[in-house]
């Protein structure tokens, strides 16, 4: 049970703040609290929760971990350092840190939760950690006063003069480098005032990533050094089973007892399929290319593998094979 503080208490959030800050459903946080304890906060004299910074920043290491598979019942028992050495092999490889994290303050009811799954940087994003939310323009120029802030976000639906003096001022209280404005619509003399005051701006809907993307390349920031390159890899042989040959393979099982033709034709299948799947999504995500060539690659050779069993299992089973596997 938490001590009593005063409602007031200086940088101590309530449960739906800590919540959206921290990337998690007010009503999972409540879950965790109720399961596992998962932080000693104090609470009002009216009996609701208050999260400290620090108990935030702990609740976003935990979702983390959990979106990575780990179970939230140990996650609740691990200090802070803990459970930043769980988070370490993300980081650059050799034991070099990775690049401090871009500071982020939030200001929109639904930009921490959009935001949340690309928070933890990858070979072409940066890190970034959210160091104050808040849920409206208005409320900005108090909520974010020390938040020491790279980028201030902002979620302006229809962007008019009446938000600029708000931005400017939110930008001052956060200490800002620069300020990002995502809306819907808005007066190109608006626009164009705000650009002239170095400001990034982008219309909605904007896909997260490319709006940290942005950021990062307006500020310098490098993302996490990207993974060593893998060593030459064997070429993948041409496929021997075709549909119409794992078909006809299909097809003869009824005349056999053995099973295993047959289930090793749809694995087959669903190997040779993933593997033309990978080779379109090299093509249509050019960031993610040497990923899906790594995937469709593996994904070959593992394919190769099972059509030399399929091609020795054919044969003790007497079923048809293609005609250019007869010697």
């Amino acid at each position: 049970m938490g001590s009593v503080a005063d409602d007031g208490e200086r940088g101590a959030l309530r449960s739906g703040a800590a919540a959206r800050m921290a990337g998690l459903p007010v009503e999972t946080l409540r879950v965790w609290e109720r399961r596992y304890g998962i932080s000693a906060t104090q609470r009002t004299a009216s009996g609701q929760r208050l999260y400290s910074p620090e108990q935030v920043q702990r609740l976003g290491l935990i979702k983390q971990l959990a979106d990575l598979g780990h179970a939230v019942g140990m996650l609740a028992r691990l200090p802070p350092d803990s459970l930043q050495q769980l988070l370490m092999p993300l980081g650059a490889p050799g034991g070099v840190p990775p690049p401090r994290p871009l500071r982020l303050a939030l200001v929109g009811t639904t930009l921490p939760m959009r935001m949340s799954s690309d928070l933890r940087g990858t070979a072409t994003l940066p890190a970034c950690d959210v160091v104050r939310v808040c849920d409206s323009l208005a409320e900005a120029p108090q909520a974010l006063l020390g938040a020491r802030a790279d980028i201030v976000m902002l979620e302006i639906a229809e962007l008019s003069d009446e938000a600029l003096p708000l931005i400017r001022a939110a930008r001052l209280a956060g200490a800002a480098r620069t300020v990002v404005v995502l809306f819907h619509f808005g007066a190109s003399a608006t626009i164009a005032h705000l650009r002239a005051q170095d400001c990034l701006l982008a219309r909605e809907p904007a896909a997260p990533a490319d709006i940290l993307r942005m950021c990062a390349g307006a500020l310098g920031h490098p993302g996490p050094a990207a993974a060593p390159p893998p060593p030459a890899a064997l070429p993948v042989p041409p496929c021997r089973f075709d549909a119409q040959a794992l078909a006809a393979i299909t097809a003869a099982t009824s005349t056999v007892q053995c099973e295993c033709p047959r289930h090793l034709a749809e694995i087959l299948s669903m190997v040779g399929s993933f593997e033309r799947y990978s080779q379109h999504c090299a093509t249509r995500h050019p960031d993610d290319a040497l990923l899906h060539q790594d995937l469709a690659h593996a994904t070959g050779q593992a394919r190769a593998m099972l059509e030399l069993a399929m091609d020795r299992l054919a044969r003790a089973e007497g079923l048809p094979l293609p005609t250019e596997t007869h010697g």
